[in-house]
C-alpha cells in the first residue's frame, strides 16, 4: 500500500526528487572527501611543517565544505517541497474521495475516522517522503563511499567494520521489530480519542442536561490513558534505540583509536590515515543508524498508508453513468416504482416496494413510526443512497443515469438534522443558490417564518452563524435550512421532518406560504405531526419499510388501521374528521 500510494502521488514531483538525488549525492561526495585532506593537512603539512601546504589545502577544505553545505541546503529544500506538495495531494484526494461517499460509506468508517486518516496518518507518510528525501538518500551514498574511503586508508583495520555494522543493524531490527504493533494500535486510539472528543463536544448539552461530566471526563479519561500508555510504550522502545547505537558508535571509536595506534606505532600507518578512518567508520556506523531510523518510521507510515489506501480504494455506492443525461425536461415528475434499500447484509430490507407518482404542483407526505424508512426513501431521491431494487426516476429518467450535479441542482433538501455552516446567514442561504440576490433571501426568509428574527439581528443577513447553527435556537436554525433550500428555486423540494421544531401557529403559516411559493414543483414532506400532512395530495404510511397505505387523509382515515392509529393517537375524533 506504502509503495503504491508514493508512486501514485510523487510522479508529479519526479523532476524534484532526480534533483534530490543528484544534490544529496554532491554533497554526500564533497563530505566524503574532507577526512581525505583532513588525513594529507596532518601527514604531509604538520608532520612536515609545511605552512604553504597547510593553507592550500585548507583552502581546498573551505571550498569544497562551501559544495557540500549548499547542496545539502539545496537538497532539502527541494525534499521538503516535494514532500509538502505529496501531503497535499494525498490530503486532497482523501477529501474529493470521502466527498463522493453515500451515506452507506460514511457510516462504514465514521467521520472521527475519516478526520484522523486525512490529518494524523497523511503527516505520517507525508514525514516519511521528508525523512526520505533528507535522509535515505546520503545513507546509502555515503555507507558506500564511506566503505570505499576507508579501505584506501588502511585495509588492516577494516574486520572493525564487518563486527560494528552488523550489531548495530541487528540491535536497532530487534527494537524495531517491537515497536510496529504499537504504531498500530496507537492509529486506532487516536481514532478513538477524536470519537469520544467529537460526541462531548457536539452533545455538550446533553452533557450538562444530565450531569454526567464525571462519567464523559471518565470516559475521555480511559481513552486518553490507552493513547498515552501505547505512545509510552513506544517511545521506551525508541528511547532504548539511541543509547544503544551511541554504545555501539563510542566502542567503535575506541576499537579504531586502539588497534589504530598499535599500528602507527608500528610505523604501518600514519597518524592523518588513522583520524580518516576513524571519521570514515563513523560516516559508515552515522549512514547505518539514519537506515534504520528510516526502519522505525517505516512500519507507522506503511500503517498510515494503509488506513488512507482503504478510503481511496472504497468506491461509493453512488456511482455516476458512464453516459449520463445532462438535461432532464423543464416540469418534472417524481415516480418510485418499487423502490426497495437494503444494507449489505442486512437480513431484512430498511425500504421494501415503495411505488408512488407526483406531479409538480404536488405535495406527497411520508408518515410512519420511527425506524420506518421515511428518511431513507427521501434519500433515495437526490441519490444520497441508491436503490438496491426497483427505481426512482425524475422527468422519466432513472436517477441513476442523471449527471448528479444535473440531479441534484434540480432538489431542494431540509435534512432531519438541520445544519449551518460557519459564516453569516447569507453565506449559509446561498449555499443553495450562489448567485441569490439579497431580495431572493429575504423572499425565502418570509415564506420560512425566518424574516422576523433575522431582520432583528443587529447585521440582518450579515449575521454570524456558528458552525452548525449553535448560536440560534433549534426553530430558528430549522427555518434558516428551510429558507436556503427554497432559495435555490427547485423542481423537487425534500422536507424531512423539518418542522419538527415549530410551534404549530408557525407550522401551518409556512405550510401556507410554501403552498404558494412551491406551487409548479413537486414537494415531498416527511413528517411526524398529522397536523403538517392533512392537507397534502397523498400521504403514504410506512411501516417497518413497507407500504401500508397511499392516499388523501380521508381514504386513509377510512381504510388504513396503521394512519388511523397515528391520528387517534395525536387529534381527537371531531379535529381527526
Amino acid at each position: 500500500m506504502l509503495i503504491r500510494l508514493l508512486r501514485t502521488y510523487l510522479r508529479p514531483y519526479r523532476s524534484w526528487l532526480a534533483g534530490v538525488v543528484a544534490l544529496q549525492l554532491l554533497g554526500t561526495l564533497a563530505a566524503l572527501y574532507l577526512p581525505s585532506l583532513n588525513a594529507d593537512i596532518i601527514d604531509h603539512g604538520i608532520a612536515q611543517g609545511d605552512t604553504d601546504y597547510i593553507l592550500s589545502t585548507g583552502g581546498w577544505m573551505l571550498t569544497v565544505t562551501v559544495v557540500q553545505v549548499a547542496s545539502i541546503i539545496a537538497a532539502v529544500y527541494y525534499g521538503a517541497r516535494a514532500a509538502m506538495a505529496f501531503g497535499r495531494d494525498v490530503r486532497a484526494g482523501v477529501f474529493h474521495r470521502v466527498g463522493e461517499f453515500s451515506a452507506r460509506e460514511l457510516g462504514q468508517f465514521g467521520a472521527p475516522s475519516l478526520i484522523t486518516r486525512t490529518t494524523n496518518d497523511v503527516q505520517q507518510v507525508q514525514m516519511l517522503v521528508m525523512m526520505t528525501s533528507t535522509m535515505m538518500v546520503m545513507a546509502p551514498i555515503m555507507a558506500t563511499g564511506g566503505v570505499i574511503m576507508a579501505l584506501q586508508q588502511d585495509v588492516e583495520l577494516s574486520w572493525l567494520m564487518l563486527v560494528s555494522v552488523p550489531v548495530l543493524i541487528t540491535g536497532v531490527l530487534l527494537i524495531a521489530r517491537r515497536m510496529v504493533p504499537q504504531f498500530r494500535a496507537m492509529q486506532e486510539r487516536i481514532d478513538t480519542v477524536n470519537r469520544v472528543l467529537r460526541e462531548q463536544i457536539t452533545g455538550i448539552r446533553v452533557v450538562r442536561a444530565f450531569v454526567r461530566e464525571p462519567h464523559e471526563t471518565e470516559r475521555f479519561a480511559t481513552a486518553n490513558a490507552a493513547l498515552t500508555d501505547t505512545a509510552l510504550r513506544a517511545g521506551r522502545l525508541m528511547a532504548l534505540m539511541f543509547p544503544f547505537v551511541m554504545l555501539v558508535l563510542n566502542a567503535s571509536s575506541v576499537a579504531v583509536l586502539w588497534f589504530g595506534s598499535l599500528r602507527v606505532d608500528g610505523g604501518e600507518m600514519q597518524v592523518g590515515a588513522l583520524t580518516a578512518f576513524l571519521q570514515y567508520l563513523m560516516y559508515i556506523l552515522m549512514s547505518a543508524m539514519m537506515a534504520m531510523f528510516m526502519v522505525i518510521m517505516l512500519p507507522r507510515a506503511a500503517v498510515s498508508a494503509e488506513r488512507i489506501s482503504e478510503v481511496l480504494d472504497t468506491a461509493s455506492s453512488v456511482v455516476t453513468s458512464a453516459r449520463p443525461v445532462m438535461e432532464l425536461p423543464e416540469r418534472v415528475v417524481l415516480e418510485l416504482d418499487g423502490a426497495s434499500f437494503a444494507f449489505p447484509g442486512a437480513e431484512e430490507p430498511v425500504l421494501r416496494g415503495v411505488s408512488l407518482r407526483a406531479e409538480p404542483g404536488q405535495t406527497i407526505a411520508v408518515v410512519g413510526g420511527t425506524g420506518a424508512g421515511k428518511t431513507t426513501l427521501v434519500s433515495l431521491i437526490p441519490r444520497l443512497i441508491d436503490a438496491t431494487s426497483g427505481s426512482v426516476r425524475l422527468g422519466g429518467v432513472d436517477v441513476r443515469d442523471v449527471d448528479p450535479v444535473v440531479l441534484r441542482e434540480r432538489i431542494g433538501l431540509v435534512p432531519q438534522k438541520a445544519y449551518l455552516f460557519s459564516g453569516t446567514v447569507a453565506s449559509n442561504l446561498r449555499y443553495g443558490r450562489p448567485d441569490a440576490t439579497d431580495e431572493q433571501l429575504w423572499q425565502a426568509l418570509e415564506v420560512a417564518q425566518a424574516r422576523g428574527f433575522v431582520a432583528a439581528m443587529p447585521e440582518g443577513l450579515d449575521a454570524p452563524i456558528a458552525q452548525g447553527g449553535t448560536n440560534v435556537s433549534g426553530g430558528q436554525r430549522q427555518r434558516l435550512a428551510i429558507a436556503r433550500a427554497l432559495v435555490r428555486r427547485a423542481d423537487v423540494y425534500l422536507f424531512d421532518d423539518s418542522f419538527s421544531a415549530l410551534d404549530v401557529a408557525t407550522d401551518a403559516r409556512l405550510r401556507a406560504g410554501l403552498a404558494e411559493y412551491t406551487a409548479g414543483a413537486v414537494v415531498v414532506i416527511v413528517a411526524q405531526r398529522v397536523s403538517t400532512v392533512v392537507g397534502a395530495d397523498q400521504i403514504l404510511v410506512l411501516d417497518d419499510g413497507a407500504v401500508m397505505g397511499l392516499g388523501t387523509h380521508e381514504e386513509l382515515l377510512a381504510g388504513c388501521p396503521t394512519y388511523a392509529e397515528i391520528v387517534e393517537s395525536q387529534l381527537t375524533a371531531g379535529e381527526a374528521a
